[in-house]
């Protein structure tokens, strides 16, 4: 749980990239349940990495407003309206079933893996901050990354910087800052629309949280030292490794 934090705290992502696979294959939960556990971990560790980006003003007001309302409203519709209607069996053809679970984890993977692709890609990022901003375009991503998150229970981070730096031209710094208030009220707004859906061990969840609040201390120490540069690419390799481990054991059930 402290490379959870780690992660958050030096990129501003990867923190349900890494707490799922935990949950779900080193605690024993349901990818389900794992999502809803994702949510209240992720949300607490980002809020606090948040506070220094407010003490630096390095987060972007205006963004909290066109990118993250939208996507409060699409995870908290998932988690509060679609997910606790959603069967647990979604599909059968005799004694083939295709369960809610599953999707889950392979919807997880697929997108572990698009995220470590974008980590792995070496090219120096340029913003568009000399471009005029689309605020539609702003609104309806957030949206959209707000339903997917809500879907797999993540904060969605390696969705929301990109988003950031080349639609919403801020600059890596700044979206860094951003993406983490963004996650934590994303993943909180998540979390209060899942409660009642699944049963919470809040000492287990505490002990995760605070494990995580050390290690995103760490990150964010650690990120005046490491370039993202260098950082990245490294996590990007670990991340993909992951994912492909996922969909291979979740396809083939061993």
């Amino acid at each position: 749980m402290v490379l959870i934090g780690i992660s958050l705290g030096l990129i501003g992502s990867g923190g349900s990239i890494l707490t799922i696979p935990i949950l779900v294959y080193l605690f024993g939960l349901s990818p389900d349940q794992a999502a809803v556990y994702s949510l209240f971990i992720v949300a607490v560790s980002a809020a606090v990495g948040s506070v220094q980006g407010l003490k630096n003003k390095l987060i972007d007001k205006k963004m909290l407003l066109y990118f993250g309302l939208p996507s409060v409203l699409g995870i908290f519709t998932m988690r509060k309206f679609f997910m606790p209607i959603l069967p647990d069996i979604l599909f059968q053809i005799g004694d083939w079933e295709l369960s809610k679970n599953f999707v889950i984890m392979i919807v997880f993977a697929v997108l572990m893996i698009l995220a470590a692709l974008a980590m792995i890609r070496t090219k120096k990022v340029e913003n568009a901050e000399n471009q005029a901003i689309d605020y539609k375009k702003i609104i309806l991503k957030g949206g959209f990354i707000g339903i997917l998150t809500g879907f797999v229970g993540v904060g969605g981070g390696f969705l929301i910087i990109p988003t950031l730096v080349f639609s919403a031209g801020l600059g890596m710094k700044n979206a860094v800052a951003t993406s983490l208030a963004i996650i934590a009220i994303n993943a909180l707004i998540g979390f209060g629309g899942s409660l009642g859906a699944t049963e919470l061990d809040w000492i287990l969840l505490s002990q995760l949280s605070g494990l995580a609040i050390i290690g995103i201390l760490i990150g964010q120490f650690l990120s005046k030292k490491i370039s993202n540069e260098k950082l990245k690419p490294a996590f990007g390799w670990f991340v993909l490794l992951m994912g492909i481990y996922i969909l291979i054991k979740e396809s083939f059930n061993f």
